[in-house]
């Protein structure tokens, strides 16, 4: 396993977010409700700093019972981020966009021992990121 320690857990406010280099590849760390989370800083769109945009709440379209819509809602729990080159969101738990599930960030394993944050870096794309 190649590992990389790239920070301290309490290096984070909550919800929060940091990017690093490592070993060669770009992650976004972030922090929510306690859960740390690590995403490759590559937007499937083009591939933009998807882990560099703004974190936004996630909006749905609040639907009355009779079908007819309330206008939009933005959740009190889940929040996005929005890849600053094309507005594309991602859910900051789960790395998927928010309505084409098929889209989404990839995933970077970590780690935490001892308030320090290990992210394994051994595949990107199906080969070594070394």
């Amino acid at each position: 396993m190649t590992e990389v320690a790239v920070a301290k857990t309490s290096d984070f406010d909550d919800p929060g977010r940091k990017v690093f280099d490592a070993g060669g590849m770009e992650v976004g760390v972030f922090k929510l409700e306690g859960e740390f989370y690590a995403w490759e800083n590559r937007c499937p769109h083009y591939d933009g700093p998807a882990c560099q945009g703004r974190i936004v709440p996630e909006t749905t379209e609040a639907v009355n019972e009779d079908r007819t819509s309330r206008g939009r809602e933005f959740s009190k729990t889940e929040l996005n981020v929005a890849c600053p080159w094309h507005g594309m969101e991602f859910s900051i738990r789960t790395g998927r966009h928010p309505t084409n599930k098929a889209v989404r960030l990839r995933s970077v394993p970590l780690r935490i021992e001892n308030d320090t944050i290990y992210l394994d870096i051994r595949t990107r794309h199906g080969r070594s990121a070394s």
